[in-house]
């Protein structure tokens, strides 16, 4: 066990140096990855912003049937010109999106828990590799609970999520979950995505909280910011565009979209934001401007 007595504090975090290990890849921490890695990352993050707007529509695996998504086969083909990867279940997928769609596909792998137990941190990996081939996933999403109950069996299915994806070149997001007991604050994101970057994963989706550019300049890998619970619109694009700015690679929205009164136009101000460098009012501007439109 290793001696926690009289480690230092870390602060050194150079934030305003880029990533040194770049050259001739443009995602974080793949420069020395296969070819089949790369080509999945590269539809994921866009080749010209390097970044992602992703759609997450898997809360129906714990949550059952959500305010917005009752109807994934009428909502998601409105979305998908507006959004660079769909992250969803297996069964949302096969189901209800169009194959012939050219997004990248985000894969949940993991569940087993649902909104009647008090810890949904004991998750089981509920899709193997070969059904992610199968489907052609780009990546397989594993949720990960940091000082949870659940911690240590949910860390074993991280490995050997990233194992199988390292024999068969599928990328493998670790998601940051964050239970009822523990804080959302720098010092608890830090160690959580520096844990998954340590074990391996090629990207992490994690929160937004302060001190924000140093979780991204200690993490090896592109980091995605969850969108969490519905915003009003402004605030919404206000947290796409304090993530963008401080250094993550993307967002990745759900209930931001799919229960606004306008998804579609929602989900084009956010990708204003993340490829196209606009602020928060900027894009709100657009969203209103769009809104109104749409309207007459």
């Amino acid at each position: 066990m290793a001696d926690l007595e009289g480690v230092k504090i870390a602060k050194n975090y150079h934030t305003d140096e880029p990533f040194a290990n770049n050259k001739g890849f443009y995602i974080k921490g793949a420069n020395h990855l296969d070819w089949g890695m790369k080509k999945h990352l590269s539809n994921i993050f866009n080749p010209v912003s390097g970044n992602t707007v992703m759609f997450a529509f898997d809360h129906g695996y714990f949550m059952g049937s959500t305010a917005g998504l009752e109807r994934l086969d009428l909502l998601i083909p409105t979305l998908i010109p507006y959004i660079d990867v769909l992250m969803g279940t297996r069964g949302a997928l096969r189901a209800c999106v169009p194959p012939e769609n050219k997004k990248g596909i985000a894969l949940r792998v993991t569940s087993g828990s649902s909104m009647v137990q008090d810890d949904l941190s004991h998750e089981v990996l509920a899709v193997d590799i070969k059904d992610a081939i199968r489907m052609n996933a780009d990546c397989m999403a594993v949720q990960t609970f940091i000082g949870a109950d659940g911690q240590l069996s949910s860390l074993d299915n991280l490995s050997r999520c990233i194992n199988a994806g390292i024999e068969y070149s599928v990328p493998t997001m670790g998601v940051v979950a964050v239970g009822k007991q523990m804080e959302r604050t720098d010092r608890f994101f830090k160690l959580a995505t520096r844990i998954l970057g340590e074990l391996g994963v090629n990207i992490i989706k994690t929160y937004y909280c302060e001190n924000f550019e140093e979780i991204v300049a200690a993490s090896p890998v592109p980091i995605v910011v969850a969108g969490g619970k519905k915003l009003p619109e402004p605030e919404a694009l206000k947290l796409a565009y304090d993530s963008i700015s401080h250094g993550a690679n993307g967002v990745d929205m759900g209930r931001n979209i799919f229960q606004s009164n306008h998804a579609t136009i929602m989900a084009q101000a956010i990708g204003k934001i993340v490829h196209e460098k606009y602020t928060d009012k900027e894009a709100y501007e657009f969203y209103q401007d769009m809104v109104n439109e749409e309207e007459k």
